[in-house]
C-alpha cells in the first residue's frame, strides 16, 4: 500500500470519510458525474451535426468507440486498482474524464471527435471499474446491494443533469456545453478521488446466504476456471438478450402506431414512446441495488434463476400483449426490471467466487462481457427484417430463459464444487503449516 493511501479500520465503525460507507457513497458520487459521458451524449449529436454536417452515422461512431473502450480496458484498470489501490486510478479517470469533453468542444474534424472518444472512455472505464471493485472489497457480506447501488449511481448523474446540459446547450451552444460540464465532473471526479482508501473489510464480513470462497484467485488463474466461463456466457446471454428487445422499442412502437399516442401518467402526459422509456429508466435504475439486496438474501444464483426467467417471460408478454398501449409500457418494464439488474449481480457473484483481493480486475475481466453482448445487439435487426418483430421477441426470450435456467442447474453446482475444493486446499494448507510450526 502507497505512503499516501492511508487503509481504514478493520471495523465497520471506522469514522469519517475512511467508514465503509462513505467510501461506497463516494464511489456512487463519482458514478454519477462520469454517466454523462454514456447518457448525456445523445443530446449533443444533433447540435453537432447541425455545425459540421458530418452525418449523425459518423458521429455515432465516437459514441461506439467510447463504449468499447470503456468496456474493454476495464480489466488493465482494474488491475491498476488492485495494485496501487483507487485513489490514482480514479484521479487519472478524473482527468482524462474532463479533458474528453473539453476535446469534443474544440472538435473541429472526426479523427479529433473520435480521440476525445478514446480518451473519455478511458476515464470513464478508470472509474466505473475502481468504484464497483472497491464496493465488491469493503462490502463481501453485502456485496449484491454494494455493487447496485454503485451501477445505479451511474444512471442516478445523468438524470439530475439532463436538463441542465439541455438547457446550456439552447441556449450557449454544446461547445460552450462540452467544456463546461467536462471541467465540472473533471474536477468534481479529481476531488473525490483524494477521499477514496484503500479498501479494508471488517473482519468476520460474510453474507448469510452467499456462497464464497477463501482464495483469492488473479485475474491470469480465473480465466483457466470453467466456471468463469459459464457465468460469461451468461452474461453475455442476458445482456445481448435484453439489449436486442430494448434497443428495437422505438420502432417497435412506431410500427405498432402508437409511438406518438399521448399517454397520462401522475398528471404527467407524454407521447407513448417517451413515457414508457422513462418508466424503463427509473425500472433500470431500481432493480441494481434491488436485486442485488435480495441475492444477498436468497442467493445468487437463486436470484438468477427467478430474474432471468422473469425477462424471458416479460419477453414473451411484450411480443403477445405488446399491441396494447397499457400493455406495451408494462411489459416494456418488466423486461427492464429482470435486465438491469445484471451489472449488480454478476460483480457480486464474480467477488464471491474468486475473492476480494483482485475483485477489481476480476470484475473488469467480467464485464467486458457487455461489450461482447454490444456486438451482437445487430442480430436483432437481422431477425425483425419485414417487421417480424415476433422473432425478436422469441430469440430474445429464449436465450435468457436458458441463461436463467443454466444458473440453478450448471452454475451454481459447479460453483460450489470449486468453493469447496479450494476451502479444502486452504484447510490442508493451514494444517501442514501448523505441524511445521508444532
Amino acid at each position: 500500500m502507497s505512503n499516501n493511501q492511508t487503509s481504514a479500520s478493520n471495523t465497520p465503525s471506522a469514522t469519517g470519510y475512511k467508514n465503509r460507507w462513505v467510501q461506497l457513497i463516494i464511489g456512487i458520487f463519482c458514478m454519477g458525474l462520469v454517466a454523462n459521458l454514456q447518457y448525456g451524449w445523445t443530446l449533443f449529436v444533433t447540435p453537432m451535426d447541425n455545425a459540421h454536417h458530418w452525418g449523425k452515422a459518423a458521429i455515432q461512431l465516437a459514441f461506439s468507440i467510447f463504449i468499447v473502450t470503456e468496456t474493454w480496458l476495464v480489466p488493465i484498470e482494474g488491475y491498476l486498482v488492485d495494485k496501487f489501490g483507487p485513489r490514482p486510478v480514479v484521479a487519472g479517470g478524473a482527468i482524462c474524464a474532463g479533458l474528453g469533453w473539453v476535446l469534443n468542444s474544440y472538435a473541429t474534424s472526426l479523427p479529433m471527435l473520435y480521440t476525445a472518444a478514446v480518451i473519455s472512455g478511458i476515464g470513464a472505464g478508470c472509474v466505473y471499474g475502481t468504484c464497483v471493485g472497491n464496493a465488491l472489497k469493503w462490502f463481501p457480506d453485502r456485496r449484491g446491494l454494494a455493487a447496485g447501488l454503485t451501477a445505479a449511481g451511474f444512471g442516478a448523474g445523468a438524470a439530475i443533469t439532463v436538463i441542465p446540459i439541455a438547457n446550456m446547450i439552447k441556449a450557449s451552444g454544446y461547445e460552450h456545453t462540452f467544456f463546461t460540464f467536462g471541467i465540472i465532473q473533471g474536477v468534481l471526479i479529481f476531488i473525490a478521488a483524494l477521499l477514496l482508501v484503500k479498501p479494508v473489510a471488517p473482519k468476520g464480513a460474510v453474507g448469510a446466504r452467499t456462497v464464497a470462497t477463501k482464495v483469492d484467485y488473479t485475474t491470469k488463474q480465473m480465466l483457466k476456471t470453467p466456471v468463469f466461463w459459464i457465468l460469461y456466457a451468461m452474461f453475455v446471454l442476458v445482456s445481448s438478450g435484453g439489449l436486442m428487445a430494448v434497443a428495437q422499442l422505438g420502432p417497435i412502437a412506431t410500427d405498432y402506431g402508437f409511438a406518438a399516442l399521448p399517454m397520462t401518467l401522475f398528471g404527467a402526459t407524454l407521447p407513448l414512446l417517451t413515457m414508457t422509456l422513462s418508466i424503463d429508466n427509473v425500472a433500470n435504475g431500481l432493480t441494481r441495488p434491488l436485486c442485488g439486496f435480495i441475492s444477498d438474501k436468497i442467493g445468487r444464483e437463486n436470484t438468477m434463476f427467478i430474474v432471468f426467467i422473469g425477462e424471458g417471460l416479460a419477453l414473451l408478454g411484450l411480443m403477445q400483449f405488446g399491441h396494447n398501449p397499457v400493455a406495451f409500457m408494462f411489459f416494456a418494464a418488466m423486461v427492464f426490471l429482470c435486465w438491469g439488474e445484471i451489472f449488480s449481480i454478476f460483480p457480486a457473484i464474480c467477488g464471491d467466487t474468486f475473492g476480494s483481493k483482485f475483485a477489481a480486475g476480476n470484475a473488469g475481466t467480467l464485464y467486458t462481457a457487455k461489450g461482447t453482448s454490444a456486438l451482437l445487439v445487430p442480430l436483432g435487426s437481422a431477425l425483425a427484417v419485414g417487421g417480424n418483430w415476433n422473432r425478436v421477441f422469441i430469440v430474445a426470450a429464449v436465450v435468457t430463459i436458458i441463461a436463467g435456467v443454466s444458473a440453478k442447474f450448471i452454475l451454481q453446482p459447479m460453483r460450489l464444487r470449486m468453493i469447496a475444493k479450494g476451502a479444502a486446499t486452504v484447510a490442508a494448507t493451514e494444517e501442514s503449516g501448523q505441524r511445521v510450526a508444532a
